[in-house]
């Protein structure tokens, strides 16, 4: 069985960063799924990129390399001021080419009440402009200090979350599938 590679997107570089235990949840159920073939990548880990967008003075060789394995995208990412962080923004911007006709999952997450509703709706306009494909089923984690153990795992009274990044990585696969299929085929 040929794997669908997924790029699973740790979307911030901020010390302390309560995404990395959302990110590690969405990661851990995306295992789960033996069709997937999932690479972490974390922001912080290109940081500091050499300029800004997509010039080729600018651009990361690790980053076009993993782009043009990659299938689809999980983009896991904090809320900053309504929106998305500015260092997922310039690794996206990074390389171009290789996004158009692929699919993104989109978690939000955030230390008030919606849950990085606002960065998930904001990122949603960029990254259709740059040719990928959004799901409708979008994972959010509110309140995240509440939600994670001091040793990241999932609270008890948390479990029922875990369904939603399930359907989340279902509708994902489903579009995956689709438009790798159009990709090779039209």
């Amino acid at each position: 069985m040929n794997k669908l590679h997924l790029v699973l997107i740790i979307g911030t570089t901020r010390v302390g960063r309560m995404t990395l235990h959302a990110a590690n949840l969405v990661h851990k159920i995306g295992l789960e799924f033996e069709e997937l073939e999932i690479k972490v990548v974390d922001v912080k880990d290109f940081f500091p990129l050499p300029g800004e967008g997509n010039d080729p003075e600018s651009q990361n060789p690790e980053w076009l390399k993993i782009n043009k394995w990659s299938d689809g995208y999980f983009i896991v990412a904090p809320e900053y001021n309504h929106s998305f962080p500015g260092s997922l923004k310039m690794l996206l911007d990074n390389d171009l080419k290789n996004y158009n006709h692929k699919s993104v999952g989109i978690a939000g997450v955030s230390s008030g009440m919606v849950g990085g509703a606002r960065m998930v709706e904001s990122l949603v306009g960029t990254v259709r402009e740059m040719g990928l494909f959004p799901t409708s089923s979008d994972i959010y984690f509110p309140k995240v200090q509440e939600m994670f153990e001091e040793n990241g795992e999932l609270k008890i009274e948390f479990e029922s979350e875990t369904e939603r990044i399930r359907k989340s990585y279902k509708e994902l696969i489903w579009l995956t599938k689709t438009l790798k299929y159009g990709r090779e085929n039209f």
